[in-house]
């Protein structure tokens, strides 16, 4: 089975209770850019954005960010 890496957009809002507008301003990542990885529409993954979250959301375990999850291939 394939794997995929995928950010946990929706699951740190969830947690830290805020939206993604609020994420955008305080990592200064647009939203668009959130929007898409929050949805999986966006294939690459710019590591200054994990670095930004991590820091704005003061966290310590990148796998709180970052999730390797098995995919179905066609």
């Amino acid at each position: 089975m394939a794997k995929k890496v995928v950010l946990m957009i929706q699951e740190l809002l969830h947690q830290y209770n805020i939206s993604l507008r609020e994420l955008s301003r305080i990592t200064d990542i647009r939203h668009a850019a959130l929007s898409e990885l929050a949805n999986h529409k966006r294939q690459n993954v710019n590591f200054g954005h994990i670095e930004r979250i991590a820091e704005a959301l003061k966290i310590e375990d990148i796998r709180e960010i970052i999730d390797l999850r098995d995919v179905e291939e066609d």
